[in-house]
């Protein structure tokens, strides 16, 4: 068994309590856009392209980030490559997110309080927040949701679409089946894929979700036990204030 072949074992969900207490010292490393970049990396944004309001059309991340991304993407097989699906998020687009699902929740899963809903909800979307202390992991720049296509462009079977929020969308879910069938054996093996290029390159991956991977931020600190973290809240300046900065800094 190589290192892409490697189980994924079934980790606990972070404390976040202890993760918005690791401090930031910011490394001022400017988020870059991924439209440029070439194969092996991909870059979908998938949250524009469902007609989420403020998503942008690009994908952005921390420049160490994409050259981690790169690291990932050139460890995996010929025929197999990486698709970033979002990035850096703004404000907006979380609040969006954190809203709707837990509409959705409120409205469907009466069986829990509300404690345990929100608990159920954070597995799946951070609450917002630009805290510089506590930012949301997307706000950071630091956080990628990422998937793997073939050569044509086609999404491999990785057991459930992006954004699921099934049992079955944990990262280690279909490592529970003892004996899988051949459908399974091939979301096991994809899934192992992702996992072990993507922790080879230096990022870390939340429990709850096989397409969420972090690195620099708060998140990322916490699962690989740094004493702090490199990324608070990332910043994509509109031209006007390019320009004001640019403007002030001369006087």
């Amino acid at each position: 068994m190589n290192f892409l072949s490697q189980t994924i074992a079934n980790k606990p969900d972070p404390n976040w309590s202890q993760v918005q207490v690791i401090p930031i010292i910011e490394s001022q490393d400017p988020l870059v856009p991924l439209g440029l970049v070439n194969s092996p990396l991909r870059s979908y944004p998938a949250y524009f392209h469902q007609g989420v309001p403020g998503a942008l059309n690009e994908c952005y991340v921390r420049r160490s980030v994409l050259f981690r991304l790169y690291k990932a993407a050139r460890l995996l097989p010929t025929g197999i490559e990486l698709v970033v699906l979002d990035g850096w998020r703004p404000l907006p687009v979380q609040q969006y997110l954190y809203d709707t699902l837990h509409t959705v929740m409120t409205t469907h899963d009466t069986q829990q309080n509300e404690t345990e809903l929100l608990a159920h909800l954070r597995q799946f979307v951070s609450p917002p927040s630009d805290n510089p202390a506590a930012p949301s992991p997307h706000l950071t720049g630091g956080s990628v949701d990422v998937a793997l296509c073939d050569v044509e462009g086609l999404l491999l079977d990785m057991g459930t679409e992006f954004d699921d929020i099934s049992f079955w969308s944990a990262s280690a879910a279909f490592e529970t089946i003892t004996k899988p069938n051949a459908r399974e054996s091939e979301v096991i093996e994809n899934r192992r894929l992702l996992h072990s290029v993507m922790l080879q390159a230096g990022f870390s991956n939340l429990p709850s979700e096989w397409w969420h991977f972090d690195y620099g931020n708060q998140a990322w600190a916490w699962a690989t036990q740094q004493s702090q973290a490199q990324f608070g809240v990332a910043e994509r300046l509109t031209l006007a204030q390019r320009w004001l900065k640019s403007v002030t800094s001369e006087v």
